[in-house]
C-alpha cells in the first residue's frame, strides 16, 4: 500500500517556493471545479481564476505573479503554492499518483472456464473464449461475448449483450455500457498524450489517472484508440458510432448519436453536442466544442467552437457552401493559368 503523500513532502521536488501554511495528505489531483479539501489543482492560464470562487480544493499550484494579480479571487480555504511553471509542477506531482495496470503482474494470463475465478464477476451466460486475460475485480454482463486475444485490465465494467472482438485492449477502470460492440485491435483507456516541458526542452509525462466511460448502444470500429482522462472521464455517450482508425484524445466528450468517420482525430478536451457528423480525416484542436447537429466535411480542420445546426469544411475552416464556392473558384483560376 502506498504511503500517505503529504503536501510538505513534495514541496522541494516540484519547486514550491513559499511556506506551506496548512499541510495535509493529498488525496487526489483534480480540476478546480471538482476538487475537495484534500485535493490539489493548478492554474496555468489566467481565465481559470474565475472558477476559484466556487472551488473546494485545498491547494493550487500557481505563479506568484499571477497570484498577486488575482489575489482577490482566492477563497480563504484555497492555499496558493508558488511555482515557476504550474504545468510542469503538476506533471511531476501526477507521477506520484500513477497507477499500475494490473494489481498482480504474476496472475494467470488465461481465463480457464474449468476453474471459477476468485475475483471477476462474470455472468454465467457470458461467453469468454480462449486466450483472454482478465484482471481483478472485472464485471462482465449477461450474454456478452469476449473473443480471443482480448486483454481486460483491473476494475473494468462491461455491460450486457456486448461484443468485444479479438485483440481489443481495455485499460483499468474503463466503464462500458450495454450493447456495445468494440471491433478488433481497438484500445480503450490508454494513456493520453500529455507532457509538460522543462526550460531545456525535455518532456515530462503527465500521468492520466482518469477513466473512459462508454454508454449504451455504441459501436467502435477496428483499431480505434480512446484515451483515458487526465482526471475525470473521457465520455462516449449513448448511440455514438465510430468508424475504423479514429483517435479520441483525453477528456473528450462525444455527444449522443454522433458519427465519426475513419481517421478522424480529436485533440484532448474536445466536446460535441448530439448528432454531430465528422467526415474522414477531419480533426480538431484541443478544448473546442462543436454544437448539436453540426457537420464537418472530410479533412475539415476545426480550430474554433462551432454553433449548432451548421455545416463546415476546408482548411482553414469555413461554412460548407462558402468552402465549395471557394474550391470551384480556385479550380477556375488554375485552369486559366494553365490555358
Amino acid at each position: 500500500m502506498q504511503a500517505p503523500l503529504f503536501l510538505s513532502s513534495i514541496a522541494q521536488e516540484i519547486g514550491i517556493t513559499n511556506p506551506i501554511a496548512n499541510d495535509f495528505i493529498i488525496h487526489a489531483l483534480t480540476p478546480l471545479e471538482y476538487g475537495e479539501e484534500h485535493d490539489v489543482s493548478y492554474i496555468d492560464q489566467v481565465q481559470y481564476f474565475r472558477v476559484l470562487a466556487e472551488s473546494k480544493v485545498g491547494a493550487v499550484l500557481v505563479r506568484e505573479r499571477d497570484y498577486e494579480a488575482h489575489k482577490a479571487s482566492f477563497p480563504a480555504h484555497v492555499q496558493p503554492l508558488f511555482v515557476r511553471n504550474p504545468h510542469l509542477a503538476f506533471a511531476k506531482l501526477s507521477q506520484k499518483f500513477a497507477q499500475s495496470e494490473f494489481a498482480d503482474p504474476f496472475a494467470p494470463t488465461l481465463y480457464d472456464k474449468s476453474t471459477k475465478p476468485s475475483y471477476p464477476n462474470i455472468q454465467p451466460c457470458a461467453q469468454i473464449m480462449q486466450g483472454v486475460h482478465i484482471g481483478e475485480n472485472v464485471t462482465i454482463g449477461a450474454r456478452t461475448l469476449i473473443m480471443p486475444g482480448v486483454v481486460i485490465s483491473d476494475d473494468v465494467v462491461i455491460g450486457d449483450d456486448c461484443k468485444i472482438y479479438p485483440n481489443v485492449v481495455i485499460y483499468r477502470q474503463s466503464m462500458i455500457g450495454n450493447r456495445v460492440n468494440i471491433h478488433a485491435g481497438s484500445v480503450i483507456g490508454s494513456d493520453g498524450f500529455g507532457y509538460a516541458h522543462t526550460d531545456s526542452g525535455e518532456h515530462c509525462k503527465i500521468e492520466h489517472n482518469g477513466i473512459v466511460r462508454i454508454d449504451d448502444d455504441v459501436e467502435i470500429g477496428a483499431n480505434v484508440t480512446i484515451d483515458r482522462a487526465v482526471f475525470g472521464q473521457t465520455h462516449i455517450k449513448h448511440g455514438v458510432k465510430i468508424d475504423n482508425l479514429v483517435q479520441i484524445g483525453h477528456n473528450c466528450v462525444i455527444g449522443e448519436h454522433s458519427l465519426l468517420v475513419s481517421q478522424v482525430g480529436l485533440a484532448g478536451s474536445t466536446s460535441t453536442g448530439r448528432n454531430v457528423v465528422m467526415g474522414g480525416q477531419a480533426g480538431t484542436g484541443g478544448h473546442i466544442h462543436i454544437g448539436d447537429f453540426t457537420q464537418i466535411a472530410g479533412r475539415g480542420a476545426v480550430g474554433k467552437n462551432l454553433p449548432p445546426n451548421t455545416k463546415w469544411g476546408g482548411h482553414p475552416l469555413m461554412p460548407l457552401d462558402e468552402w465549395m464556392k471557394f474550391y470551384v473558384s480556385l479550380r477556375r483560376m488554375l485552369k486559366k493559368q494553365e490555358g
